[in-house]
């Protein structure tokens, strides 16, 4: 498993965030990493815990980015897997160190290639590229 396939396990429990109480994200985790259909390497599936746990800590402050920076969209109006997407990338380039800027953009614009609707992929490198022109 690469760094891609372990961001886009990382996406499909932080796309969970918005649908299911703390306690029963903490059972899916573990039920994810039991039942998944490869043995997910410990390097790989400490970088998903990190990139899950460290968008959960910082939950609030990521969605007063997201709301701030969709100025014309209302949070409620975004689909919840372009939320998802947001949320990890904007836990990459603001809390962790792992990823540069570049690659957390480019991987987001990937997995909303991949999952996102026709005009997520030119939504979300919007948003993100906003987010990082400005910080920096």
């Amino acid at each position: 498993m690469n760094r891609r396939e372990a961001r886009k396990n990382a996406f499909y429990l932080v796309f969970q965030i918005g649908f299911h109480e703390q306690e029963e994200l903490e059972q899916m985790k573990e039920l994810f990493f039991e039942q998944g259909e490869q043995e997910i390497p410990k390097e790989q599936k400490e970088f998903i815990v990190k990139e899950v746990e460290g968008t959960k800590t910082h939950l609030l402050e990521i969605d007063e980015i997201i709301t701030k920076k969709s100025k014309k969209w209302k949070k409620e109006r975004i689909s919840k897997i372009d939320i998802a997407i947001l949320r990890l990338a904007i836990y990459e380039i603001y809390f962790s160190q792992e990823v540069p800027n570049s690659v957390a953009i480019n991987e987001a614009v990937e997995l909303a290639k991949e999952f996102g609707t026709e005009q997520s992929p030119a939504f979300v490198n919007g948003i993100l590229g906003n987010i990082v022109s400005e910080k920096e």
